[in-house]
This record gives structure tokens, C-alpha cells and sequence, in this order.
């Protein structure tokens, strides 16, 4: 679980988040949703840690991210995988070599673990056989999920998607949505996915956090959203 509490961040004399608290749950799909210039990129930063915010705690399990350092932090940080919105690959190297990458970095395995490690996970995303291609030779929906393999390639605790769906079609979209929920059930993983994709939503989003000009201001889940009665939330609804 990764708990929020009272999260301020300004840059300059603006204010981007008011004291946003919430709750992610190990084995679900937590979605952060709202508009652009809401605040929800920021957030999520500060969660990872690539922000410091101002003010509040971020806890992992009772660890607050913001306040480890040397052997505490490198171990957090080994526990997290990253799905960035461009899936991050590296043009370099072929698709195995994606994702050894990490294994290679952090792993004690040995490289023939490592090895076995990265064909499993190429295999759990459906990508067996596109070992020896290059990121450019892949469309768009196996670029992503050639980045799956490599964020669950360190058996994260914490998975974080950052805009997973973005540029791809709506088959692909869902087979990402279908691929992240799956592997949040199946590891029990924390799962937070930044995400303006309503079909996301209503498919995956088991807690679903609503922020408004930095404000937290509805939670739910994706069965539920429809019913709100908050204006802004409704207004957002509308134009998505």
C-alpha cells in the first residue's frame, strides 16, 4: 500500500497541489484522472520521488520515500517499476536487452537467471519470439509492452503507468489495460496509473482518485463514476 497525507507542491508562488491525501491499494488498479494542468503529473512525481514536495508524507508500506537514504532508498527503488508514455526504450538495443537492462543493473541473479528472467517476461506480455528486434521495428502497442517487460522484469511491489495508452489504438489500449490489470491480480502489486482515458477507467479502475486544480475532489471506482455529483468531476465527464 502507498499512502499520501497532506500533499502541498508550488513551483514559484504557484501553488499546483492543496494537500491531496489518499490510499493505493496492494492488488488493484489505482487510477489518478483529471484534466491537463490538474496536477496529477505532479502528484505523481512526488510519489516516485522525482519531486520533493513541500509539504506531506508519502508512505510505502510505512516508509516515507522522502526521508530514506543510502541502502533504504536503493532498496525502495529496486521494488518500483516504471511504465513511462513513450515506453522508453532504448533505440540501441533489441527488445531482450530492454529488458535485461534493470536485471543487469540491479539483479545478484546470474546472467543465465537473468536470462530466464527476461524471456518469462517477454512471454507474459505476449512478445515471444520479438527477442532480436529493435524498438523501431515494433508498433506501437509492443513498444508498450515490451516496456511491461522491462518495469516487472525486478518483481516490482509498486508499478506506476505513466499515460500507458497514449497514442494507441483502442484494441491496443485495452490489450495494456488488460496486461496491467492482470499483473497487478496476479503479483499483488501497487498499481498507480496516470491516465485521461476514460475507456481506463471504466475497464480497470478499481480506485479511481478525481483531481481538480490540485485539489482531490472525488474517489471512486470506474462502476461508479458515471453517478457522481461533483460538478467538476461531471464537467470533465463530458468533455472526455
Amino acid at each position: 500500500m502507498i499512502t499520501i497525507t497532506d500533499i502541498h507542491k508550488h513551483f514559484d508562488r504557484q501553488e499546483v497541489l492543496h494537500g491531496i491525501g489518499a490510499s493505493f491499494d496492494a492488488g488493484k488498479t489505482n487510477l489518478i484522472i483529471g484534466r491537463s494542468g490538474s496536477g496529477k503529473t505532479v502528484l505523481l512525481r512526488c510519489i516516485v520521488g522525482l519531486l520533493t514536495p513541500d509539504q506531506g508524507e508519502v508512505l510505502y508500506d510505512g516508509r516515507d520515500i522522502h526521508h530514506l537514504a543510502g541502502d533504504e532508498a536503493t532498496r525502495l527503488r529496486q521494488e518500483m517499476g516504471m511504465l513511462f508514455q513513450g515506453a522508453a526504450l532504448f533505440d540501441s538495443m533489441d527488445v531482450l536487452h530492454n529488458v535485461l537492462f534493470p536485471l543487469e543493473m540491479f539483479s545478484s541473479k546470474t546472467y543465465r537467471e537473468q536470462l530466464q528472467r527476461a524471456r518469462f517476461c517477454l512471454e507474459r506480455v505476449g512478445l515471444t519470439g520479438a527477442e532480436g528486434k529493435m524498438p523501431s521495428e515494433l508498433s506501437g502497442g509492443m513498444q508498450k509492452r515490451a516496456a511491461i517487460a522491462r518495469a516487472i522484469a525486478l518483481e516490482p511491489r509498486y508499478l506506476f503507468c505513466d499515460e500507458p495508452n497514449s497514442g494507441l489504438d483502442p484494441i491496443s489500449s485495452r490489450i495494456i489495460d488488460g496486461l496491467i490489470s492482470d499483473i497487478t491480480h496476479e503479483y499483488g502489486i501497487t498499481t498507480i496509473v496516470n491516465t485521461h482515458d476514460m475507456g481506463s477507467v471504466r475497464g480497470i479502475g478499481e480506485q479511481v482518485l478525481f483531481i481538480h486544480e490540485g485539489r482531490a475532489e472525488w474517489t471512486g471506482t470506474g462502476d461508479t463514476i458515471e453517478q457522481t455529483e461533483s460538478p467538476h468531476l461531471r464537467e470533465f465527464l463530458d468533455h472526455v
